[in-house]
């Protein structure tokens, strides 16, 4: 496990040095310290490689989710909508290899699943996680809302990050507009006050 987890961090530093065209299993060897014949005992190319990462990725992500959603105590939710955007936006800034692969999209549109596109398998973590800890009531019309809501703050969310390393604020605060109006649908507004 020590030896994968090596290789999976040099994937992520030289994702983030180089992209996925510049990335090579040889080049995890090295930067892993590990013979080339170690990483393909576990993985079978540089996409495999990535898979695993993008894989970890969101376990990260759906674990500080979950804990957020678990410790804080939201007056509203499109709090919690806040702070899982923020979990997002850290993770772009902070978690290493996560700004060039995200969760996959650029290597595959399928990388987490098969069976299923990256974003929806995102949005399937997020409705359990509301289901089970703030509590939202599960059905089709959860299921449609989770995976609009991911894919339009994706977009939006990309185009923060474009041309600015950190994430253009204002971009961002619109991504989290954008997300809390359109799910207004399914949990109601914001009391005024």
């Amino acid at each position: 496990m020590a030896r994968v987890q090596r290789m999976l961090d040099a994937c992520a530093e030289l994702l983030d040095e180089g992209g996925y065209t510049e990335l090579s299993t040889t080049r995890i060897a090295e930067r892993a310290g590990v013979a080339i014949g170690s990483v393909y005992q576990f993985f079978p190319d540089k996409k495999a490689i990535t898979q695993a990462l993008g894989l970890r990725y969101l376990d990260t992500f759906t674990l500080r989710v979950a804990n957020r959603l678990a410790e804080e105590s939201f007056g509203h939710w499109t709090e919690a909508v806040d702070a899982i955007v923020d979990e997002y936006i850290d993770m772009h800034r902070n978690e290493p290899g996560f700004r060039s692969l995200h969760f996959g999209d650029v290597v595959d549109i399928r990388l987490l699943d098969s069976d299923n596109e990256n974003n929806r398998v995102i949005a399937g973590r997020l409705r359990d996680l509301l289901i089970s800890v703030a509590g939202a009531s599960d059905g089709e019309k959860l299921d449609r809302a989770i995976v609009v809501a991911v894919e339009a703050s994706d977009a939006v969310l990309k185009l923060a990050f474009r041309d600015d390393p950190d994430g253009d604020p204002r971009l961002i605060a619109e991504a989290k507009l954008l997300v809390r109006g359109y799910l207004e649908q399914l949990f109601g507004p914001r009391p005024r006050r």
